[in-house]
């Protein structure tokens, strides 16, 4: 397996790596990194980050949407091996160094077996290494308000609920929203190619998670890089709003007993 790298606005690459995205941003060999997918996604990671004209060492940062196992799985590595600094939202700050873990539990995910994709999704995570825990030792909190001093200029915007902390980042400059899993196109345990959110099982507090599709509908920009599935090309509020309407609409779904 190789990683799926797409091109979608100068210096902004996709990869699709197992089941998880990554964002490179690039300008002239420098990079800024967010996520960085599952622990076993470490290669394609490193082979993406050479495939798009930069290297590890010419990284500028990593931004987390969010310090769950599947999009943090790489940071420490970074920061230790080539001392990338790795920067969250200050409220994600605890939960990347794995003070508390808001991620679904071997009991929800055991309750939800029976759905279709469960059990396949999680052959998969313990295959990529996403029940061991890699916490980041000295993640930091963004270091200014508004656009970040970095490659691509990413703006990072709060939208908890998946997780605490959980923020997406925009790029107002080539109208790019990369929604982490605020909002998803895809995932292994949905039917639904288009955009959404996860299932209810995923989520720390779901309401928080749809209030934050609120805030996406105030982003200007027309290319959608989620967290997971594939880019979303139309107009982002139209997208938050698809997705929040599908929430509100439905019964809740997947087994949420903790």
């Amino acid at each position: 397996m190789r990683a799926d790298i797409r091109q979608v606005a100068p210096g902004t690459y996709l990869v699709h790596g197992s089941n998880t995205n990554w964002i490179i941003l690039t300008d002239s060999g420098e990079a800024t990194l967010i996520d960085t997918g599952y622990p076993g996604d470490r290669a394609f990671l490193l082979e993406s980050l050479t495939a798009v004209g930069s290297s590890p060492e010419r990284v500028a940062a990593v931004l987390l949407t969010h310090a769950h196992n599947d999009h943090l799985g790489s940071a420490e590595y970074l920061r230790t091996t080539y001392g990338t600094p790795v920067f969250t939202h200050e409220a994600e700050v605890p939960h990347a160094r794995r003070d508390f873990l808001h991620q679904v539990s071997v009991g929800r995910v055991l309750l939800n077996g029976w759905r279709p994709g469960v059990l396949p999704w999680a052959a998969h995570t313990l295959r990529s290494g996403g029940t061991a825990q890699h916490p980041v030792a000295e993640p930091q909190p963004f270091p200014t308000a508004g656009a970040l001093d970095l490659p691509g200029r990413p703006v990072p915007i709060h939208t908890p609920g998946h997780t605490e902390g959980h923020c997406v980042y925009h790029l107002p400059d080539v109208g790019v929203l990369v929604s982490g899993d605020a909002l998803v196109t895809g995932h292994p345990t949905s039917r639904l190619l288009d955009p959404q959110l996860l299932p209810d099982m995923f989520h720390h507090e779901r309401a928080r998670a749809v209030a934050s599709l609120d805030i996406l509908r105030t982003l200007d920009g027309d290319i959608l890089l989620p967290g997971h599935g594939p880019a979303h090309h139309g107009w982002i509020p139209k997208a938050a709003e698809q997705a929040r309407t599908r929430a509100l609409a439905r019964p809740r779904s997947f087994v949420t007993v903790r």
